[in-house]
């Protein structure tokens, strides 16, 4: 049965995951971790039996610093980030994105997750200090390794979750998704 332990393991036999979680936790941001594709894809990859990794469009560091939530901020860690490696950095404090989402302000990089419009996406990797990788997953792996696509109970919106399975073209990509609305 495949569970966390086996997830840290395909994460840290990545190395192009391994050197994205190494160049970020080189920024030493705040309760931060790759979220959202960055560990859902390779869930849904090894699901279907991809043998090459299905190209990332974006590697989504998310942060929790109320302190300093200016988006430039955001920017110019992006323009430090593809300084040490190139890949196509997104760059998010969860401090300031509920005025974004009309929420009451979250509490912690979690909480944040905890309102996003999938369950299956609402999961992350950062490294610990030994370089271990350490998953943040709000809403469970259940899900993720059941190979679905599931609306948030805990915040439903359909209208977003039917356009984001449009615009992602998810089960054009794995076929074998279920989708859970």
């Amino acid at each position: 049965m495949t569970g966390a332990a086996d997830l840290e393991r395909w994460i840290s036999q990545d190395g192009q995951r391994m050197a994205a979680l190494e160049a970020a936790r080189h920024l030493a941001l705040p309760d931060w971790c790759l979220a959202a594709g960055f560990v859902r894809n390779l869930v849904w990859d090894r699901l279907h039996g991809f043998s090459v990794p299905t190209p990332l469009n974006d590697l989504d560091l998310i942060y929790f610093e109320p302190a300093v939530t200016d988006a430039a901020r955001d920017r110019e860690l992006e323009a430090r980030l593809d300084d040490s490696l190139a890949l196509p950095w997104s760059v998010k404090n969860q401090a300031r994105m509920h005025e974004r989402n009309h929420d009451a302000p979250y509490r912690s990089t979690a909480d944040a997750m905890r309102h996003w419009v999938e369950v299956e996406t609402a999961i992350g990797a950062r490294l610990d200090e030994q370089g271990r990788v350490v998953l943040v997953a709000p809403l469970g792996l259940e899900h993720l390794l059941a190979g679905t696509i599931t609306l948030n109970p805990e915040r439903p919106r359909p209208r977003a979750f039917r356009h984001r399975l449009e615009a992602k073209g998810w089960q054009q990509i794995w076929p074998r998704l279920v989708v859970n609305s």
